[in-house]
């Protein structure tokens, strides 16, 4: 089983509180570091968290608001000084290009590894042996995107007593029919559904970024494991959600429900909520398994049964 874990660098919105850093959230899979969003000041968090500083890393940024990209120069500056040498990619919207170049420029930064930048349109952007991430435009005051990350299907369960009653022996063959892979047992052929159940889904994670409710992002992240989704506000500032082009924590709670997801995350508070106890509350009323993310909160994911 391949370890999954989400790590919540910082869980506020605009404003910093002397609880909770800028946003910023990671994805760890198998050794692989995904980042989304680097708010300032994250890299703090980022090494508190003892996570390394030379894995391979992928960091992809919502939109170009402060709160969600000024960390990112921080970040950089403090791997390369910490002795990082591998190189890191870059994504996000139009404009990330001119951002990171200017910055790398103004300040004279001098990076012991490369960094790959790309500017990103809505559909698959990365695609790996074992997962996909994916990516569709949100509906914020900016241009700005939501994140999917998509493992693929796994081999279904091998019977290992079914391959023994057709006398297939332990080994290659057994690894083979489990791969999908149809074997000849003295000249007769054996498929691979005779000894494997079906295929099993893998994990789904989506990250909303900034955003207001909309029916695209419930086809989006549809039958996620996970969702973390926007709540800077509750239902008595349903008025400032809508005027800023964010959601209130019911509103992801029923992004969360039509798209049947298994459990929704809450982030990105106003700092105005002191405790999000409400917040949670309100989703609860629509979304029975919610729960509001805090800074490094570390959490496994594991497979839907």
């Amino acid at each position: 089983m391949v370890d999954l874990r989400l790590i919540f660098f910082g869980t506020s919105s605009a404003i910093p509180t002397d609880k909770r850093n800028l946003s910023s959230i990671a994805i760890i899979r198998d050794g692989e570091l995904f980042i989304f969003d680097v708010g300032e000041g994250m890299q703090k968090a980022f090494l508190k968290s003892k996570i390394g500083i030379n894995k391979s890393t992928r960091i992809f940024i919502t939109h170009l608001h402060g709160d969600h990209c000024l960390g990112l120069l921080g970040l950089l500056q403090t791997m390369s000084l910490s002795g990082r040498t591998k190189p890191i990619f870059i994504y996000g919207p139009h404009g990330i290009i001119k951002f990171i170049n200017n910055n790398v420029d103004n300040l004279l930064l001098k990076l012991n590894y490369n960094i790959l930048v790309n500017e990103i349109e809505k559909g698959i952007i990365i695609e790996e042996e074992e997962y996909i991430i994916k990516t569709c435009n949100s509906y914020h005051s900016i241009n700005s995107k939501s994140y999917l990350f998509e493992e693929k299907e796994r081999p279904g369960i091998f019977n290992p007593e079914k391959a023994l009653k057709l006398r297939i022996p332990k080994g290659e063959l057994w690894s083979l029919l489990q791969n999908g892979e149809e074997i000849k047992i003295n000249g007769n052929k054996i498929r691979p559904e005779q000894v494997v159940a079906n295929k099993r889904n893998g994990r789904k994670i989506g990250i909303s970024g900034d955003t207001r409710p909309n029916k695209k992002l419930i086809d989006f992240f549809n039958g996620s494991n996970v969702l973390i989704f926007d709540s800077t506000y509750g239902d008595e500032n349903t008025i400032n959600a809508k005027n800023n082009k964010h959601s209130t924590s019911r509103e992801a709670a029923t992004i969360a429900s039509k798209a049947k997801v298994k459990l929704l995350i809450l982030t990105h508070f106003s700092s105005r909520y002191k405790n999000v106890d409400i917040l949670v509350s309100q989703a609860k009323e629509v979304h029975k398994d919610v729960i509001a993310a805090y800074d490094l909160m570390d959490m496994k994911i594991v497979y839907n049964k």
